[in-house]
C-alpha cells in the first residue's frame, strides 16, 4: 500500500509559479514511477507528467512541456512539480499517483496508476 499526500495547491496569477509536492508512504518509493495528472472542472483526469523510479527518465504532456518540471527525492519520498509560466487554463486539481514499475519505463496512461493522493487545486487567473 502506498499512500500520496500533496500539497502546494493556491491562488496564482497568470505568469506566475506555484510547487506543489507529494509525500508518499512505503519502502519500496524507488519501485513506483510517479505521475501528476490534473482535471479541471467538466473535463476528463488528463496526463501532466511522469517520471521514473530512479529519477532519471520524465515525460511530459505537450501543454506544459517547458513550463513544468518534475523531480523526486528517493530518500525523502517525495516527488515535486514546479509550475512556472502559469497559464489559465492549467486551472484544475492536480492529482500525484504511483504506478509500481521498477525499472526506467514509465507511463503515461491513466490505467496504469495504482495509487492516488487526494489532490490539490491550483487556480490560475488573470
Amino acid at each position: 500500500q502506498v499512500q500520496l499526500v500533496e500539497s502546494g495547491g493556491g491562488l496564482v496569477q497568470a505568469g506566475g509559479s506555484l510547487r506543489l509536492s507529494c509525500a508518499a508512504s512505503g519502502r519500496t518509493f524507488t519501485s513506483y514511477a510517479m505521475g501528476w495528472f490534473r482535471q479541471a472542472p467538466g473535463k476528463d483526469r488528463e496526463f501532466v507528467v511522469s517520471v521514473s523510479g530512479s529519477g532519471g527518465r520524465t515525460y511530459y504532456a505537450d501543454a506544459v512541456k517547458g513550463r513544468f518540471t518534475i523531480s523526486r527525492d528517493n530518500a525523502k519520498n517525495t516527488v515535486v512539480l514546479q509550475m512556472n509560466s502559469l497559464k489559465i487554463e492549467d486551472t484544475a486539481v492536480y492529482y500525484c499517483a504511483a504506478d509500481y514499475r521498477p525499472g526506467n519505463s514509465i507511463c503515461s496512461v491513466y490505467g496504469c496508476y495504482d495509487y492516488w493522493g487526494q489532490g490539490t487545486q491550483v487556480t490560475v487567473s488573470s
